[in-house]
């Protein structure tokens, strides 16, 4: 797999004053950290960050982070764990990325989409998906876009739980228990099988 390039420069001053100069020159500040690596400072520009942004998404996809040390270029892969991004004004603040070993694996957050339309909703009932994103296991390389369920077979009161769902090889989707990840509801009593559903999910022990 390919990954895409994002350029960096070493930052040696901290603070909000040096950050807020970054900002200003078109800049954010960032960090690059990953298990038994020491931490390293960068700057990264905003504009090549948004480009990256358009065909990544963060926690997800990797990236080169190719640091520039004056003359010469430190490549490493890793992942945006966070982006701060301000509330108002929706401009970047800082960056937090992970570095990744490509033969170890990570654990990542992967959305949950359906395909398909359950026989059950046509009858009038209602899905509801109760965990809109799962947590994977995997190989940096093989971390999926989205987690496909198809629900048209489906009926009312039938239930998709996390045993269920297909996994591609190397691909692991830890739990301790098995939850259930999306369920169609009967048209009556709907609110109170949703109820009893949360209230079962919130003793579940949560995902890590």
């Amino acid at each position: 797999m390919e990954l895409l390039e994002l350029k960096a420069n070493i930052r040696t001053s901290t603070g909000k004053g040096p950050a807020r100069q970054l900002r200003g020159n078109g800049s954010i500040p960032a960090v690059l950290y990953g298990p038994g690596k020491e931490p390293v400072m960068l700057s990264v520009n905003t504009k090549e960050l948004e480009q990256w942004l358009k065909k990544g998404k963060i926690g997800q996809s990797l990236t080169n982070v190719s640091i520039d040390r004056g003359g010469n270029t430190d490549v490493r892969p890793a992942m945006i764990k966070e982006l701060q991004i301000h509330p108002v004004s929706d401009r970047f603040l800082h960056a937090d990325f992970y570095e990744v070993s490509m033969d170890r694996k990570v654990s990542v957050r992967v959305p949950v989409v359906t395909k398909g339309k359950s026989k059950g909703v046509d009858l009038g009932g209602m899905l509801q998906i109760i965990r809109r994103e799962l947590e994977v296991y995997c190989f940096p390389n093989a971390i999926p876009d989205k987690i496909v369920i198809d629900i048209t077979d489906l009926d009312m009161g039938d239930s998709v739980h996390v045993n269920d769902i297909p996994r591609e090889p190397d691909v692991e989707i830890p739990a301790d228990v098995n939850f259930t990840v999306l369920t169609v509801l009967s048209p009556k009593g709907t609110a109170e099988e949703a109820a009893e559903t949360a209230e079962g999910e919130e003793a579940a022990p949560a995902e890590e």
